[in-house]
């Protein structure tokens, strides 16, 4: 029998720290993302939407978590994995000056990259829709029945999910720098290391979610949609915009139920990313 490489499986740190981390995150915030996804669906109140979630019942709270499990495990996965392998890459053949251009080219390859598991967001809104309920049985079934539309259908709502994903990464794998350069972890025990390097996660990723909300609001409409025509992302944006009286505010709608997963949601991930890494690798996690 074949020994294990040691060397060999460090090369895939980063690839197995970010699906992880994915996996300890996912199963910790889902209720909050699920109430969520109604109010981006529906422009309801967070009451109305916690209300919705607590008449369905328990058996149905975590109904559409295999997606979520698969595409954030897979895709914090690429992420990650891709992000380190592009930045070594640019280091190694082009040798650019600026520290975050490298980090910028690389962090928007990782989000590009991820837009590659689409299908899995595309599944994950069709299982939290409850007017979906009785026409999907499980995540399987979803797959499957998606299959008589053609592949395209697969990917519906990719426009949104690109623009979103390549600046977003961007702006945390800069931020997420500047934090480790700002926050000096010389002399700190592993609990403080572990409270900062949540804290840093948490602050990225509620502002960067935050700013990108009205992207997703479209995402999950476009999504929204079995079958038919498919409704261009200016267009979607449009009908959102004139259903909500064109007020601003209620395209935010359900931003502060997504700025509370967000800042739990990314605190726990950086921080189990960099225990992972750091602990189970023994790797650092410095550009």
């Amino acid at each position: 029998m074949k020994a294990i490489d040691v060397n060999e499986v460090n090369n895939y740190a980063e690839v197995v720290s970010g699906g992880g981390a994915a996996f300890i995150n996912i199963t910790v915030t889902f209720p909050i993302n699920k109430a969520m996804f109604r109010q981006q669906l529906y422009g309801i109140s967070s009451f109305r939407a916690i209300g919705q979630l607590r008449k369905e019942g328990f058996r149905n709270l975590y109904r559409g978590l295999m997606p979520p499990l698969m595409q954030k495990t897979t895709s914090l996965a690429v992420m990650f994995g891709s992000f380190y392998r592009f930045q070594r890459l640019i280091d190694e053949h082009f040798s650019l000056e600026s520290k975050y251009a490298t980090i910028s080219i690389a962090a928007m390859g990782a989000g590009t990259l991820e837009g590659l598991f689409t299908p899995f967001e595309r599944v994950q809104v069709l299982m939290q829709d409850k007017k979906y309920h009785k026409d999907f049985k499980n995540t399987i079934h979803a797959f499957k029945e998606l299959r008589t539309f053609g592949i395209r259908e697969y990917y519906r709502g990719f426009l949104p999910i690109l623009l979103r994903n390549g600046p977003s990464n961007v702006l945390f794998f800069v931020g997420r720098d500047y934090f480790q350069e700002s926050f000096s972890y010389k002399g700190d025990d592993a609990s403080v290391k572990i409270i900062k390097d949540f804290v840093g996660g948490a602050v990225l990723g509620a502002l960067i979610s935050t700013t990108f909300y009205p992207m997703n609001v479209v995402k999950t409409r476009m999504q929204s949609k079995v079958g038919g025509d498919f409704c261009s992302f200016h267009e979607t944006f449009r009908i959102i915009l004139k259903e909500r009286d064109y007020s601003v505010r209620k395209l935010f709608r359900g931003y502060h139920l997504n700025y509370i997963r967000s800042f739990v949601s990314w605190g726990v991930i950086n921080a189990s990313f960099e225990l992972l890494m750091t602990k189970v690798f023994n790797k650092s996690t410095r550009v």
